[in-house]
């Protein structure tokens, strides 16, 4: 796709480096009643589902009919940041609640794109992002998200070395193994409650463990930022995986993913990346 971007400095560096932060989009009201809500959600985890996504810490997707959540995916300064890097028809599609115990180990290095094989994973604009918001001030010790800058469009010798992310292979790896390790290039990306981080879906990106006493709980929402420039396969298969929302609250309606009305197949689901990841 061929979209012109702002030369806002979040605009370039979510171009050049994957991710760029923007400081205090949730007010304390909005953040007092998710960090209510997220507690009651953790506190229902099976034991299986807490070992199965012990690396995440959670893996709960959001009811986006929820009241709370709602106006977590509406928030107008998150709106507004997406206009300020560029972001043309942004439409929300998923969210998860990624939420770490105390003494959690460290996540898995990934990246979440799903259509490695399609041309438009090679654009300098990204088709998917994620709005990442921790909901307590997060540092190194307590597992703030890190990430390698550029390998959403620069492969480097780790793609190489990663098993697809969120597999079994991921979800049993070895916590000392090569997907948690340490990378020479990686760097920290600590903030306080209320910000919020936007990330390119093809972006190499992990989480420290939590060494605290303290549970670190992270709201992962992914929205794609160019929706109507998007090849119709693709299109296609959002339309295929996204849940039925005929119900949901009249102020979502303009940023939900539309249901896909068209006629092509949908795109096979790809998370290895491939010939559009340039070397």
């Amino acid at each position: 796709m061929t979209i012109s971007s702002p030369s806002t400095p979040e605009a370039r560096q979510l171009r050049s480096a994957g991710y760029c932060l923007f400081p205090g989009v949730l007010d304390r009201r909005l953040l007092a009643d998710l960090i209510q809500v997220t507690e009651e959600l953790v506190s229902r985890v099976s034991p299986e589902d807490r070992e199965r996504y012990r690396y995440q810490g959670s893996n709960i997707a959001i009811d986006d009919r929820h009241p709370v959540f709602t106006r977590l995916i509406t928030c107008p300064k998150t709106l507004d940041a997406f206009t300020q890097v560029g972001f043309t028809d942004p439409k929300y599609w998923s969210g998860y609640l990624l939420s770490k115990a105390p003494h959690a180990p460290s996540l898995y290095w990934h990246q979440d794109w799903w259509a490695w094989h399609i041309p438009c994973s090679a654009d300098e604009e990204p088709s998917q992002v994620f709005a990442m918001y921790y909901l307590t001030d997060t540092r190194r010790e307590n597992g703030c998200l890190r990430l390698i800058p550029g390998t959403h469009r620069k492969r480097i010798p780790l793609h190489d070395e990663l098993p697809p992310a969120h597999t079994d292979e991921t979800y049993h790896s070895d916590e000392h193994s090569i997907i948690h390790g340490l990378h020479p290039d990686e760097v920290d990306v600590p903030v306080k409650a209320g910000d919020v981080v936007i990330g390119d879906a093809r972006l190499l990106h992990a989480a420290h463990a939590n060494q605290t006493d303290e549970r670190r709980s992270c709201l992962t929402l992914w929205y794609f930022p160019h929706y109507a420039s998007l090849p119709e396969t693709i299109k296609a298969a959002i339309g295929k995986m996204s849940p039925p929302r005929e119900n949901a609250p009249s102020i979502m309606r303009d940023i939900l993913v539309p249901p896909y009305t068209g006629t092509a197949e949908p795109c096979q689901f790809n998370r290895v990346p491939e010939e559009y990841l340039a070397r």
